[in-house]
């Protein structure tokens, strides 16, 4: 596809982004990359080895100077613990696109839509750009566009629960009123799952568990990578309109 996708400034050609958590080891989240096609890949601040040198470095096999690092706050459920963890990752690494995500329970991992808010206020006002976790609620998504957010990313499901796009209708009234790119992030379990969020017209898909956790993550990522692409192709194109009956592939006219 000659088209890209263009997160703040920065154009890509995949439409796909991965994580860099669950897989076995770092080189095993290099080869999914690499099948994947993708050119961003997000990093747990708090969980992902960057600096101890004593230990395997992320950086030794996904080269940040191949792949774009969107650092994320996983593991915060404060606005201050969030704010917090994305000024140390810029001053590590340089980083000022991130991902944040401010979380309400250990238990569903639903993101905390006051608290997130409140951060993305003040990320921005501090000079990040600001790719955000949200609900599929179309009102909270308009509020993080408003306050200056460059991609909305709202839930397919629950984080890695693979079930996929439970609610369809709000994920499509978001992408309708959104002017900055809408990224399904978390609940993707299969192929089929990142097709349906292409389809429905979002501009990318970002997933980890549903790679990671595969049987062979290496061609489940391949499938992926596929899925994104004919999902959005889908979409250009237009799909046929749903009929009540059923209607001839050939016509009945001049029937011998």
């Amino acid at each position: 596809m000659a088209e890209m996708l263009e997160i703040a400034g920065r154009k890509l050609s995949s439409r796909l982004i991965i994580g860099t958590g669950k897989y076995a080891t770092y080189s095993q989240n290099a080869e999914a990359a690499e099948a994947a096609g993708v050119e961003m890949v997000t990093v747990a601040v708090r969980r992902v080895n960057l600096t101890d040198k004593d230990k395997p470095l992320l950086v030794d096999y996904l080269d940040p100077e191949k792949y774009i690092y969107l650092p994320n706050t996983a593991g915060c459920f404060t606005a201050d613990d969030a704010i917090r963890t994305l000024r140390l990752a810029r001053e590590a690494g340089d980083w000022n696109l991130v991902k944040l995500e401010v979380l309400a329970d250990q238990k569903t991992l639903y993101p905390d839509m006051e608290e997130t808010l409140s951060a993305a206020k003040l990320l921005i006002k501090d000079g990040f750009e600001v790719m955000v976790y949200c609900s599929d609620d179309p009102v909270y998504a308009r509020k993080l566009e408003d306050a200056g957010c460059c991609a909305i990313m709202p839930l397919g499901s629950l984080i890695g629960s693979g079930l996929g796009i439970i609610n369809p209708v709000n994920i499509r009234l978001i992408v309708e009123q959104s002017s900055v790119p809408v990224i399904v992030d978390a609940g993707v379990g299969t192929a089929s799952d990142a097709a349906v969020a292409m389809e429905l017209g979002c501009d990318g898909v970002l997933m980890n568990t549903a790679i990671a956790e595969a049987k062979d993550p290496i061609l489940m990522a391949s499938a992926m990578k596929h899925a994104v692409i004919a999902g959005r192709e889908a979409y250009l194109a237009g799909r046929m309109a749903k009929k009540r009956y059923a209607d001839p592939s050939s016509p009945l006219a001049g029937l011998i």
